[in-house]
């Protein structure tokens, strides 16, 4: 039997527990026989893991066992309340995906890889142990400085930056997006630091308050395929293009995807992972078996 020919096998609902002692909603999904490869999903900032599940239960299939998990703050990992909830936006990867990765670590001999989302890609670099990371492949990861997209974008996210997110968090003490239909509402920590860190053309390469970032991400030697849409107005490939180049200790493929000449649907900044994008994730996993 090919691994195309598996079946998913099964998924099931766990607690991880951070370094910290937080605990998180997680769910592995597990092939049908032994796993050739583990996955964790890292995340974009502000999407639940249930996003991932099509993906996920598709890299089952194909013989790999997947982690997807809720940061902090976010789906089922949420307290009853963000008011007054205290946390650093880097602790979603240092503590919360880096628990993910030590849990797939512990599962056998099986390489582990991190397939990331915008933020979960950034997160690789800041992970306490990069090292157990074989490979990572990911969509939509950049800088979000808001001069590498479209003008008209640029307008709509200064709004949002500077008027709707300061009106939004003086009243309810965290960035309640779900008001607005944005999605899920975000820890003020976390809104805060990522406002100040797409300020800087490089993020937070630029911050003078985090000076570390470059010595963080030059532990990383895993290879990386970093993938973006040219229809993506939140990181476009030029965004893209300007963090990136931090993970330069690992050999980087950096891949533009036009979806119109490409015979995909509009992809944005989150369609890579919805169903009708599934060629992606073919490729995707086809390098990634190749690293084992």
């Amino acid at each position: 039997m090919s691994p195309d020919d598996r079946s998913a096998g099964r998924s099931e609902q766990f607690t991880l527990t951070a370094a910290d002692g937080y605990d998180l909603a997680a769910v592995r999904f597990s092939p049908s026989g032994t796993p050739s490869g583990r996955i964790v999903v890292g995340g974009a900032t502000g999407v639940p893991q249930g996003f991932y599940r099509r993906f996920a239960e598709h890299a089952a299939t194909r013989g790999y066992e997947v982690t997807t998990v809720d940061y902090r703050g976010i789906g089922q990992s949420a307290p009853s309340t963000l008011k007054g909830f205290a946390m650093d936006y880097r602790d979603w990867a240092r503590l919360d995906l880096a628990a993910a990765v030590d849990s797939a670590g512990d599962g056998g001999k099986e390489p582990v890889h991190l397939v990331g989302h915008s933020y979960g890609g950034q997160a690789l670099g800041l992970l306490p142990h990069p090292e157990r990371v074989d490979a990572m492949y990911t969509f939509g990861t950049g800088s979000g400085w808001t001069g590498w997209m479209p003008r008209s974008e640029q307008v709509r996210v200064r709004i949002m930056w500077n008027v709707v997110g300061p009106l939004l968090t003086r009243a309810t003490g965290y960035l309640a997006w779900s008001r607005l239909g944005f999605g899920e509402d975000l820890p003020l920590g976390a809104y805060l630091q990522w406002k100040r860190w797409c300020q800087y053309p490089e993020y937070f390469f630029e911050d003078p308050d985090f000076p570390e970032a470059q010595a963080l991400y030059d532990r990383v030697t895993a290879p990386i395929v970093a993938v973006s849409s040219t229809d993506d107005r939140w990181i476009p490939p030029a965004a893209r293009d300007a963090f990136m180049p931090h993970y330069r200790n690992s050999v980087r493929t950096l891949v533009d995807i036009d979806p119109r000449s490409s015979g995909l649907p509009p992809l944005g900044h989150m369609g890579f992972f919805r169903t009708s994008a599934m060629p992606l994730w073919t490729d995707a996993l086809d390098w990634l078996s190749a690293q084992s």
